[in-house]
């Protein structure tokens, strides 16, 4: 089978290697879409922080079950499926204070260990989540996503009747904007500089957006929620000018989720986190319950995704969808690798 290495920053290979011995406790899957993220982009200029080379890439998936190991039980081959892609350790700190997501050993498949950039891929049943037969499988490579906006959200608590505002209209940032009206938000503001994301997130029914180039931030702010401003501010874009606007814009007494990864440290003024007494809360990945919340609020389209939903790439063109991504620039949410047709 086909499996795909990243060899260096932007430089692509596929090996040649044998079809996975199944374990007895393992599931092999035929990969069916890989949906490419901010990360991957990341790693792809070497920029990642956490990420060495050479890299099998893939974490945003979805595919079939074409065999299962002899102790496998709940799934069965022809399930549609999605995996999430923590590797943990089980016996640190974290793990064993229901915080496993946050392992002190952590490993994400596509970063620090193989991910399923392959015609088929094994691994630990306990990882692979059932999809509905209705969904699509490009839907279900977003399920990763979707379950990082899920916990994004639940990490600001109970959100019924909050004001959010969420900076950074790219695909984290309005599923996350979508979460948050999905989960109670009374209103929500989404910014970006780009016109176009701020087009899809009105499709997706986002109350407000804002392009922070063109108006005053602060001024619309209040225009749209009033004097009292956010009850919950989340940063997803991962940039020294955003979180910035989100310590700027903060009432006092504020909770700032922190979504966006940072690629450059940035550079920010935590006197005026201390004199507002403002929190910053980092956000990171999410739990097998977010993936489930995840997948009831795409099925029942509380959550839409077809319009984040750019372009699509034959497996082999991997390098060309980087390309793609890099030439678009603000016009592409999501891209998709096909790993195989269905």
């Amino acid at each position: 089978m086909k499996q795909q290495v990243m060899t260096a920053p932007g430089e692509i290979e596929f090996l040649d290697i044998p079809l996975p011995e199944l374990k007895e406790d393992e599931v092999l899957i035929k990969i069916l879409r890989i949906g490419i993220c901010g990360s991957d982009i990341h790693v792809y200029y070497g920029k990642h922080p956490y990420t060495d080379y050479p890299v099998t890439q893939g974490h945003e998936v979805s595919g079939k079950i074409e065999k299962i190991g002899s102790k496998v039980q709940g799934l069965k081959p022809g399930d549609k499926v999605t995996i999430q892609p923590q590797v943990v350790c089980g016996h640190c700190y974290p793990c064993t204070h229901d915080k496993y997501h946050i392992c002190d050993n952590l490993k994400v498949m596509g970063f620090q260990t193989t991910g399923t950039a392959s015609e088929f891929f094994a691994v630990d049943s306990e990882k692979v989540i059932k999809l509905p037969d209705e969904m699509s499988y490009e839907a279900g490579a977003m399920i990763e996503p979707c379950a990082v906006a899920v916990h994004a959200v639940l990490n600001g608590g109970d959100v019924t009747g909050f004001n959010v505002l969420v900076l950074g209209a790219g695909p984290i940032g309005n599923l996350v904007a979508q979460s948050a009206k999905a989960l109670g938000a009374k209103a929500v503001i989404i910014t970006d500089i780009s016109d176009f994301r701020l087009e899809v997130a009105k499709k997706v029914g986002i109350d407000f957006t804002i392009n922070p180039t063109k108006v005053k931030l602060s001024e619309e702010i209040i225009r749209a929620f009033g004097p009292d401003k956010a009850d919950l501010i989340i940063e997803c874009v991962g940039a020294n000018e955003t979180i910035n606007d989100a310590i700027e814009n903060a009432r006092k007494g504020t909770d700032i989720i922190v979504v966006g990864v940072f690629g450059d440290k940035p550079t920010i003024d935590l006197g005026f986190v201390q004199d507002r007494e403002l929190r910053l809360i980092g956000n990171m990945m999410y739990q097998r319950g977010d993936y489930i919340k995840a997948i009831e609020l795409v099925n029942s389209k509380k959550i839409i995704v077809n319009p984040l939903m750019t372009s699509h790439f034959p497996f082999e063109d991997y390098n060309k969808a980087y390309k793609f991504i890099e030439d678009k620039k603000d016009k592409v949410m999501k891209v998709f690798i096909d790993v195989n047709q269905e």
